[in-house]
Formats: structure tokens, C-alpha cells, sequence
């Protein structure tokens, strides 16, 4: 049995947080090399403290005092060039990034450098830069590991699968659908951030729980799967099922649909990750079908929710316009959490600088699409401000 030794990028989120339930569940098989952090100096501190870190990294340049003085014996980076030195650690052999927005590209791209298997939280990677991220992990000879459950799923349901891509007729996403799955489109003009944050199945951070809301967190979800998986926009589509049981499923070509099953809880996906291609026991909660009696599934609503379709259209070739659907995207969930922007406002704006912007082909390379998505942030702000 081989242990993972892991470095965690967003240790104190929710993903990074599990991630520490299934170190501590599994010590023969996942031991933490490394923990990295935007603001949350104590909580980091305390995780560091607990299992025996003495690498760690603050986003917040601000804050690393405050850190140095709770970890006396710790090595101690900030910013973006810290989390790429702990992404290169030579003691690690696999980097799970859980870092909200775009802030975990650069780290990826130096964990592949370094030739560090990857375990990926962060959509925003994939839907930015998913061919680039994608071909170097191919040369470098890495594995691109989702840790999200739906991709995770799929990647499960791939297993065995020896007829590549063209075997494969549909990735199918499920979608809880959000507290709002049932709600009339005029109603949705009036929803409140305190609405808009409570999830019915899942417990997350306030930017992906606003994104679950609008269903823009599963356009994000198509694009990451058109490129980890090296399929078509097409061929991925979307199901809601508001029990969340089902994970995602896979339909083949000769009408075989394999779907993947477990309860709530992404400790399931995220041990996957790290013991892959292994399956090994643990104390998570087992699922019970008498109890659960029967599964639900229904179309998404995408007249009154267009996330969506937003999404297949910036996916549906390799250019800056996933970028920039991204970008605008966070720039209006931080409007709404912060009041100055409507629920339904949130997809009328990422619409309107979608419709701005001239995509362009970035052929391989990272400045195209980190100037789309700098251009976004600064045309859906001027936006905002008219």
C-alpha cells in the first residue's frame, strides 16, 4: 500500500477541510506535507499544529506575522510564490488544490513542472486553461485527479472504460438544482444572499453556494469535464437530481448508463484522489436504499436559469470566452454578496460581457487568457458602476 504524502493548497475551506478528515481517517495512507491558506492565520495554525506541518503558506502577505508568531518552529511563505514552492516541494508527491477562484492556476502549472500528480478542487483551473493544464500533465506524465464529486464520479464511472473517448456518448452531471429549484422566474428577482446561502443538501463556501443557486457552478462543472475528460462540449449534459445521491453518470455508445452512487460527503471523492486506482475502508457513512426508496431526476430549468447555457457556449471551442465567463461570473457573485447587484443581475451581467468580448484561440499559451480574464473583471466592474 502506498501513502500519499499531500500538499494542501486552502487547507481551511470546506474541500480543505475534509481533506484533513480523510488524512486523519486514513494515516496509512494520506500523510500532509504541506498547508496553505488565504487569511484564516488560527485555523491554519491550529491544522499545522495538529499534524505535525512545519511548511505553510499565507496568501495574505499582511498576515504572516501574526502566523510566525502561532508557529515559531514553521517554515513560513506567502502569496502566489509560496503556494508554487510548496507546489514544487521535493517531499510531496501529490498537491490537492482547493483554492476559490483563479488564485490556483499558477500553483497547478509548477505542481505539473515539478512532476507532482495533482488532486483539482479548483474548477476555475480547468475552465481557464483547461487544454494548457491538460497537455502539460500529458508530457510531464501526471495525474489530473477531480476532486469535486461530480467529476470524481465520472472519472469513476470511466474506469474500465478501454473504447477512449468515442466509446462514450454522454457525460451526464447531476445538479442538486439549489434551494430555488422550484421557484417561479418572477420570485427569483427577489432573492436575499441569507436565501441564496442556504443549500439544501450541501455545506460549502459562500461564493460555490451562491454559484450552486444560479446553476452557474454547474456551467463551470460542463467546461472542467469538456477538458478533463477530452470530450466535446456536446456530449455533456446536465440532470438535476436534488437528492445527491447519484454523483454523475456515464452513458456509453451502446446505450449502457454507469452511475456512481454515495451519500453527501466530499471525503469520498477526495480519498478516492489520494488512493487511487485503490479503494480502501473507512468511517463514512454507508448508503442505505431502503431508506432512501427512490431517486429523483428532473430536466434543468435553463429558460430561467441560463448559466447553463452560458457555459456550453463558452466551452464550445478552446478561447478566452470560458475565461471571461469565469471572471465576470465572480466579479458579479461579490456585487450580489455585497448588495449591489440583484440574484437575477448575476447571469444578466456575465451575458453582457460575454456578449463584449472577442474571443481569441490562446494556442497554449497563459498571458491570452489571463488578459481576458483581467479585461472581464474590469468590464463587468465598469459595468456595475453604470
Amino acid at each position: 500500500m502506498k501513502k500519499r504524502r499531500v500538499v494542501i493548497l486552502g487547507s481551511t475551506g470546506s474541500i480543505g477541510t475534509s481533506a484533513l478528515k480523510v488524512a486523519r481517517d486514513i494515516p496509512e495512507r494520506m500523510e500532509v506535507v504541506a498547508l496553505a491558506a488565504g487569511t484564516s492565520t488560527t485555523a491554519l495554525a491550529e491544522q499545522a499544529k495538529e499534524f505535525g506541518v512545519s511548511q505553510v503558506c499565507i496568501y495574505d502577505e499582511t498576515r504572516a506575522d501574526a502566523l510566525a508568531s502561532a508557529l515559531p518552529d514553521a517554515r513560513i511563505y506567502t502569496g502566489e510564490a509560496g503556494l508554487c514552492t510548496l507546489a514544487q516541494l521535493p517531499e510531496a508527491d501529490m498537491v490537492l488544490i482547493s483554492i476559490v477562484g483563479t488564485a490556483g492556476l499558477k500553483p497547478a502549472l509548477a505542481a505539473i513542472e515539478a512532476g507532482k500528480d495533482l488532486a483539482i478542487a479548483s474548477k476555475e483551473i480547468l475552465v481557464m486553461a483547461g487544454q494548457i493544464v491538460m497537455e502539460k500533465a500529458r508530457k510531464a506524465g501526471v495525474k489530473v485527479l477531480p476532486v469535486d464529486s461530480e467529476h470524481n464520479a465520472i472519472f469513476q464511472c470511466l474506469n474500465g472504460n478501454h473504447g477512449g473517448p468515442e466509446a462514450v456518448s454522454r457525460l451526464i452531471l447531476t445538479a442538486s438544482g439549489g434551494p430555488f429549484r422550484t421557484w417561479a422566474a418572477e420570485d427569483l428577482e427577489t432573492v436575499t444572499l441569507e436565501q441564496a446561502l442556504k443549500h439544501p443538501t450541501w455545506s460549502m463556501g459562500r461564493k460555490i453556494t451562491i454559484d450552486s443557486a444560479t446553476l452557474f457552478n454547474k456551467g463551470l462543472e460542463m467546461i472542467e469535464a469538456r477538458w478533463l475528460f477530452d470530450v466535446p462540449m456536446d456530449k455533456v449534459d446536465v440532470i438535476v437530481h436534488p437528492q445527491s445521491i447519484v454523483h454523475s453518470m456515464v452513458e456509453y455508445r451502446d446505450g449502457t448508463v454507469l452511475a456512481q452512487m454515495s451519500s453527501s460527503d466530499m471525503c469520498f471523492p477526495i480519498q478516492y484522489a489520494v488512493t487511487w486506482p485503490e479503494r480502501v475502508p473507512n468511517s463514512l457513512k454507508q448508503l442505505n436504499f431502503a431508506e432512501i426508496g427512490q431517486l429523483l431526476f428532473e430536466a434543468p430549468r435553463t429558460d430561467v436559469f441560463p448559466a447553463l447555457n452560458l457555459a456550453r457556449r463558452a466551452g464550445a471551442d478552446n478561447s478566452t470566452m470560458a475565461a471571461v465567463y469565469n471572471a465576470a461570473n465572480e466579479v458579479a457573485v461579490d456585487a450580489f454578496i455585497q448588495g449591489k447587484l440583484s440574484f437575477t443581475g448575476i447571469w444578466k451581467l456575465v451575458e453582457k460581457v460575454m456578449d463584449a468580448h472577442e474571443a481569441v484561440d490562446p494556442k497554449g499559451e497563459l498571458e491570452p487568457i489571463l488578459e481576458a480574464d483581467a479585461w472581464a473583471r474590469k468590464h463587468a466592474t465598469l459595468l456595475l458602476e453604470k
